[in-house]
């Protein structure tokens, strides 16, 4: 079982969200391991809440695929697959990189203050689950203005799971990440469409790399 976790917080339309994220990085980390059997009701002692959010998490968790709600069973971890982050992470690359060339034009001063002031809110950040909220935002700030809405809805799909996790992963990554990510704005502000969506696809396929081996190293303790 992972470490106790207070989460006793006082909007709780987000407290699922938060199990979620716990859950899902002690699966990622390999804390539970696949096959075992995720108990409601130790989840919620554990992290010091209700059942319900625990609930509403493991619904979260089965739609990206990382465990899997069996009748009379309840939740049961599924293996992750090193070729499943491989693809997620390239085609977020190529996907994303399309959607910010497809954006740039139509960025607001507001949208451009926007993304300034996210980045400088990660520099300043203190809390890892601080960052991933405002990395969250960042990136999704980054396609906001793309037109094509399937293009918008492939990359919300791929978005589930591993992406917001990564912080708490890998080390270091939220000084090289928020470094990445101001190169970016600054070509966006230049309206540098080309180099932005480079910018972005190495950002992206450089953190799945680390992801991936991330992951093996802690396979192998």
């Amino acid at each position: 079982m992972p470490p106790k976790y207070d989460l006793r917080i006082e909007n709780r339309d987000t407290l699922h969200l938060k199990v979620s994220n716990v859950i899902r990085e002690a699966i990622i980390r390999g804390d539970f391991k696949p096959g075992e059997r995720l108990k409601q009701s130790e989840l919620a002692d554990t992290l010091g809440v209700s059942r319900m959010p625990v609930r509403e998490a493991f619904r979260k968790l089965e739609s990206e695929g990382l465990i899997e709600l069996e009748p009379h069973k309840g939740a049961i971890v599924k293996s992750i697959q090193v070729n499943d982050i491989e693809e997620i992470y390239t085609l977020r690359a190529e996907l994303e990189k399309m959607a910010v060339y497809q954006s740039i034009d139509y960025f607001s001063e507001s949208d451009l203050k926007e993304l300034n002031e996210l980045v400088n809110n990660m520099d300043a950040a203190e809390d890892v689950e601080d960052f991933v909220l405002y990395n969250i935002e960042f990136h999704k700030l980054l396609i906001k203005r793309c037109n094509w809405n399937r293009l918008n809805t492939f990359i919300s799909t791929l978005w589930s799971g591993f992406p917001q996790q990564t912080p708490h992963l890998i080390k270091g990554q939220t000084k090289t990440s928020n470094k990445e990510h101001r190169q970016i704005v600054e070509a966006i502000m230049k309206k540098d469409k080309v180099k932005a969506g480079d910018l972005v696809s190495d950002h992206i396929l450089r953190t799945g790399q680390l992801l991936i081996k991330s992951l093996k190293v802690d396979a192998r303790k």
